[in-house]
């Protein structure tokens, strides 16, 4: 069947032929199907109420990870098992024991964000037998609750990795095999279309139709995680059509290591991009680990961040920096460059009619080079960039400067390298001296503009400042400050 979207939901099988293009998850589950433990709180992917778990099959094998269903489109459920907090509770009622930890350590005051928690707990719980702090952290990165200050909740989280019943207990544990074979069902041999009054929703069912796709609409909307396109449609009420959806493409999910980098994907989401190369880049696995909270890292994509050009985008001023290589693709081919080439104006980007990116090709740093990579923000988890630096630098056996790679996100109208505060350090010994007599120059690169997340004088006032840190960090000072638990 390619004129209906279908998945499971809970343990009912959906199939959908008339469903619109920007129609949310959260809207589906609360408006149509009642199922109301789902809430409503920002509406922008921020505060976690709507969480849900969404389980797709990678590699044959069936995983489950925490989103926000209040921007995920309907569109990019299909062959999924979504589960809401309605599904927990056993056969006779008993409360999950998520859930009953939440009770135990009176985790849950007014109520209206719990079910969120539970969802995003219940998602940690079904990956780690035994989570440390930090993880449970992580995990809760993207929940937000006004009551009752954090802590509760997570005891909750720890003592529940204590309790940890009969597998038979737990609703996806016992039904994996059953799961997995009516997704694998489900899978589309071909390109899905539904419309909608005029507009129309389209799946297509490999790399090769999307190019074809895009070839007759080429003015469409491509969504593969929708963290910022869902935002269009809940804030700015914008009417999208036609919708192509790319998230279910696994040629578009591989991420391929070699000896020179990594060339990830353009459906690679943040939460496998950090598995997959924080080990070799540190310093970007940090930033990744920033990036939103655990459901927007896991919708999001390093590839729809780079192809929506937007000035504050995360992952474009230390990908540039590395010397990162976009790939382009079409009917007509494909088309390869620089990846800060493709950053024309604001809005503006170097993508001709019909193509899409494919993917990001990530030089792996030097062994001898030292990379930095830093976010500024109103608070440290979750929100949004004031000011992204990131820095590539690479001396001789004098500690001479023969190459460094400077570039921002926040201080232009596209993510931007600094080429007047480069050419002042080439040539140059690393030393305070030496930075301190390029700082100016970062007048001649940067004009930024002053908006609700910083003013002007302090993005070039931090810029300036980030060179310095980065500076101190490579001659062993303690200039990046620590979490308790690091120094503990």
């Amino acid at each position: 069947m390619n004129d209906s979207i279908r998945f499971i939901l809970n343990g009912e099988d959906i199939a959908l032929a008339n469903v619109g293009p920007t129609e949310t998850l959260l809207d589906f589950l609360r408006m149509k199907r009642r199922l109301t433990g789902t809430k409503e709180g920002c509406a922008e992917g921020d505060c976690g109420a709507c969480t849900v778990l969404v389980g797709r099959l990678a590699d044959g094998k069936l995983a489950y990870e925490s989103v926000n269903a209040c921007i995920r489109f309907m569109g990019s459920l299909h062959a999924t098992h979504v589960v809401t907090v309605e599904h927990l509770a056993g056969r006779d009622g008993a409360l999950h024991p998520v859930q009953q930890a939440l009770v135990d350590c009176h985790g849950s005051q007014c109520g209206f964000c719990t079910p969120g928690f539970v969802m995003s707990l219940y998602g940690l719980w079904l990956t780690k037998e035994k989570p440390g702090r930090r993880e449970i952290e992580k995990a809760l990165q993207g929940n937000l609750c006004r009551c009752t200050g954090y802590e509760p909740i997570v005891k909750a989280a720890e003592q529940v990795s204590l309790q940890r019943p009969s597998a038979l207990f737990d609703p996806l544990q016992r039904t994996r095999s059953e799961i997995v074979a009516r997704l694998w069902a489900m899978q589309a041999s071909g390109t899905i279309r539904i419309a909608s009054g005029e507009d129309w929703l389209i799946v297509p069912g490999s790399v090769q139709a999307l190019a074809e796709v895009l070839s007759q609409e080429p003015e469409a909307t491509i969504v593969a995680g929708a963290t910022d396109v869902g935002l269009w449609v809940t804030k700015q009420m914008r009417r999208l059509s036609p919708v192509v959806f790319i998230n279910h493409l696994s040629e578009l999910q591989a991420v391929t290591e070699s000896d020179d980098g990594v060339t990830i994907g353009a459906g690679v989401s943040y939460s496998r991009a950090f598995e997959e190369i924080s080990g070799k880049i540190p310093a970007l696995g940090r930033l990744i680990d920033r990036i939103g909270g655990e459901q927007v890292r896991n919708m999001g994509t390093i590839g729809g961040n780079i192809a929506n050009g937007s000035p504050i985008g995360d992952s474009p001023p230390p990908l540039v920096a590395l010397g990162a290589t976009l790939a382009l693709r079409s009917v007509q081919g494909l088309r390869q460059m620089p990846l800060e080439d493709f950053f024309i104006a604001y809005g503006k980007q170097d993508r001709r009619p019909g193509e899409f990116v494919e993917s990001v090709f990530v030089p792996y740093p030097k062994a001898a080079s030292r990379f930095a990579a830093y976010k500024i923000t109103k608070r440290r988890d979750e929100d949004i960039t004031a000011v992204l630096g990131a820095f590539l630098l690479t001396l001789d056996e004098s500690e001479t400067i023969t190459d460094i790679r400077i570039a921002f996100g926040g201080m232009a109208a596209t993510p931007k390298r600094a080429p007047s505060v480069e050419a002042a350090l080439i040539g140059k010994p690393w030393t305070e001296a030496s930075i301190d007599a390029a700082r100016p120059a970062f007048d001649a690169d940067f004009q930024p503009l002053t908006d609700w997340r910083a003013t002007a004088e302090y993005r070039q006032l931090t810029a300036k400042n980030l060179l310095t840190r980065f500076y101190l960090e490579t001659v062993g000072a303690p200039a990046e400050l620590k979490r308790f638990e690091e120094v503990a």
